[in-house]
């Protein structure tokens, strides 16, 4: 039987009915993105705690090294969540940030912002001793790039968030995250798959730039740039998708594949990806089956790294338990590019941004949306 976002079932019976006790008090933070990020998955508070172990601590921040112990036992709002995604293609090479996302969760904690940074935001780059860079400008997603590296040793992802982190507040004007996740996109297909795939609508028809209709990779181009051969084609409406296809659909970003507006096309997808997956975990599939959600619970575990400054995942997912997709509003920051005579610089906000991010710190944002509905992201 299907269920409306707030919900119920069609004859208006809660769609918790006849689930067992354990299963309505179950819940597990996974972040995933695009995406990902800022989903809940619905689990048992014992459950969470055996698979805690799974999941990657790091010192996302560097409070560990400078010994601070920020722990509170009560979570409490307002909260921002810094999320990001990276695929790393070895471990020699440093990670780039693909996907960086805010959610942000007003004091009421009964309802959460999700917006988009853009990978390509022109920004300051601050210096960083400890990765031995000495800051400057550049993109955004370089930031994670910078701060990666240890001398004479391999790049750590951790360490590049924590520069990453420093970057977004400088651009933002946000004071402190009060936690953070990296999302490995190589881990995320088997969270789709492990729930079953997930259920979403594609709002215009769209063409993969790297993968052919089976999924595998598409051929280089041997007479110049590109891809040649059949591409994959996510066709415009409801559309039930593996974890392969999940993952490359949200990719996309060339008006030639048909996301006329390019980066801030793809971030629109990811949102709504993200919201997505928050309906698909909670649905009675998802949490009164064990066996998937114990393939959900490991999946989300083994994709990603976590830190609540102190609060365990745990601590954060009975916090957020009470979150649904309809009450995640995603937000699209107003932007364009910046050039240098004929050369691409990256992007930056428009003045409005500004204001947005002014209403965010000072929990003005319902009023801030009332005068300014541009700022919702709307399927096309």
């Amino acid at each position: 039987m299907r269920v409306n976002q707030a919900g119920k079932d069609r004859r208006g019976r809660s769609r918790w009915a006849g689930v067992p006790r354990w299963a309505r008090l179950c819940t597990i933070f996974g972040t995933v993105l695009v995406v990902l990020s800022g989903a809940v998955l619905v689990g048992y508070e014992a459950l969470l705690a055996r698979y805690e172990g799974s999941v990657g601590k790091g010192d996302l921040f560097g409070d560990q090294a400078a010994g601070a112990k920020e722990k509170r036992s009560d979570i409490s709002g307002p909260l921002n969540i810094l999320l990001v995604g990276i695929d790393p293609r070895n471990a020699k090479q440093r990670p780039l940030a693909d996907s960086i996302m805010i959610l942000h969760v007003p004091a009421g904690m009964d309802k959460a912002y999700l917006f988009s940074v853009p990978r390509d935001l022109y920004v300051d780059i601050p210096a960083f001793p400890k990765a031995e860079y000495a800051g400057g400008k550049g993109k955004l997603n370089g930031a994670m790039s910078h701060g990666s590296n240890v001398p004479g040793g391999d790049p750590d992802a951790a360490r590049g968030f924590e520069l990453l982190a420093k970057t977004v507040q400088q651009a933002t004007g946000i004071e402190r995250f009060d936690a953070g996740a990296i999302i490995n996109f190589s881990g995320f297909t088997k969270i789709v798959d492990a729930m079953g795939g997930v259920d979403m609508y594609i709002e215009r028809d769209v063409r993969s730039e790297h993968r052919k209709p089976d999924g595998t990779l598409r051929e280089g181009n041997p007479n110049g740039y590109g891809y040649i051969g059949p591409q994959a084609e996510y066709k415009k409406g409801n559309a039930h998708l593996d974890g392969w296809q999940a993952l490359d659909y949200v990719r996309q970003r060339y008006p030639r594949n048909g996301v006329p507006d390019a980066d801030y096309g793809r971030q629109r997808h990811q949102q709504q990806f993200i919201k997505a997956m928050v309906d698909q975990a909670f649905s009675a599939d998802v949490v009164t089956n064990p066996v998937k959600l114990d393939r959900v619970v490991r999946a989300a575990g083994q994709s990603l790294i976590f830190n609540g400054r102190g609060n365990s995942v745990v601590d954060y997912a009975l916090a957020l338990k009470g979150l649904r997709s309809s009450a995640i509003e995603t937000i699209k920051l107003p932007g364009g590019p910046v050039n240098s005579g004929s050369r691409y610089l990256g992007e930056e906000f428009q003045p409005a941004a500004k204001d947005f991010f002014t209403a965010l710190k000072d929990e003005r944002l319902d009023a801030f949306l009332l005068e300014h509905p541009e700022f919702r992201q709307t399927t096309k």
